[in-house]
């Protein structure tokens, strides 16, 4: 007889009581698009530091600069998409309170891939004839051993100790499902890892789409968290867009000390159902649902719908 598949559903506590110091963590989505938004913030009520941080970087990567918690980030870009650079980001690059690995698009694609694949590196032409093997050290090139004797370049592999990223679906035994119009690195980042905390919108049962829809697989998955609206402020379509407003406020106020004062108090103050209800009422509308049944007396969302 098989065993089931274990239940691997996990609350926002137990979740970021994994993570330590140190860590090199890797986190989905692209700038400010379906990025794992809750789990950061239940990083950022933690005490952890000296993360090396691996992300297209948006707001996942501005909090944690802001919140002095990343020691080493490598990155291809920070930026919010309707605003161009990220204004932590921004701010702790000028004040070099974090060290800056960068790497083109591609280079990172295939650092990625090469972790994933359990290879040390991937040949690459992306990045060659550019300045950003003179400014990472790291990188190096190799030589094809055919006939044609490239020169390529060496992506090393992005080995991650943990992987952070939100689908639009998921089962407790932690398949993803993407509906939206990317997948972004995300599978990638799940393979790239030893460790894999999945968060999304819903939690069901079973799956309804095609198959290529189902982009995160079980194996690769340690947790899952029922986070609903857990990509706020970046967009998570087609569930829903950006919160641009909300994104318009979060870049003012990075620019003046006293304000961010006051909107960490209002808006990462609390737990996340604290968070959720202060963006509800700061746009006059009922919160995104996480005040509804759905919790067992731990706080573990209940058996999935």
């Amino acid at each position: 007889m098989t065993a089931a598949p274990p239940d691997k559903r996990l609350t926002l506590e137990e979740f970021a009581g994994r993570i330590t110091s140190g860590m090199t963590v890797g986190i989905g989505g692209w700038g400010s698009r379906r990025k794992p938004m809750a789990l950061v913030r239940a990083l950022l009520r933690t005490d952890v530091k000296d993360l090396t941080v691996v992300s297209c970087g948006g707001p996942d990567v501005g909090l944690l600069a802001a919140a002095g918690r990343i020691r080493t980030l490598v990155a291809p870009f920070v930026t919010l998409d309707s605003v161009p650079l990220e204004p932590h980001f921004r701010a702790a690059r000028e004040s070099g309170t974090l060290a800056f690995e960068e790497w083109d698009e591609s280079m990172f694609l295939w650092g990625l891939t090469a972790a994933a694949h359990r290879l040390p590196f991937m040949p690459v032409r992306g990045g060659l004839g550019s300045d950003i093997p003179r400014h990472n050290p790291r990188l190096r090139t190799v030589t094809s051993p055919y006939e044609d004797g490239e020169e390529l370049l060496a992506a090393p592999a992005l080995r991650l100790d943990v992987a952070l990223v939100h689908m639009h679906r998921a089962d407790a035994r932690g398949n993803g499902q993407c509906l939206g119009p990317d997948p972004y690195f995300d599978d990638l980042f799940t393979e790239a890892a030893e460790e894999t905390y999945l968060s999304c919108e819903q939690l069901v049962d079973g799956f309804e789409g095609p198959p290529q829809t189902l982009l995160v697989q079980r194996q690769n998955v340690t947790g899952v968290l029922h986070t609903p609206h857990g990509a706020h402020f970046t967009g998570c379509a087609p569930d829903y867009g950006r919160d641009e407003e909300f994104q318009r406020a979060y870049v003012q106020a990075a620019k003046d000390p006293e304000a961010w004062a006051a909107f960490q108090e209002r808006y990462l103050g609390g737990d996340e159902d604290a968070y959720q209800e202060a963006v509800g009422a700061r746009t006059g509308a009922d919160g995104p649902g996480r005040d509804g049944p759905g919790r067992d007396g731990r706080g573990r969302k209940d058996t999935p719908a």
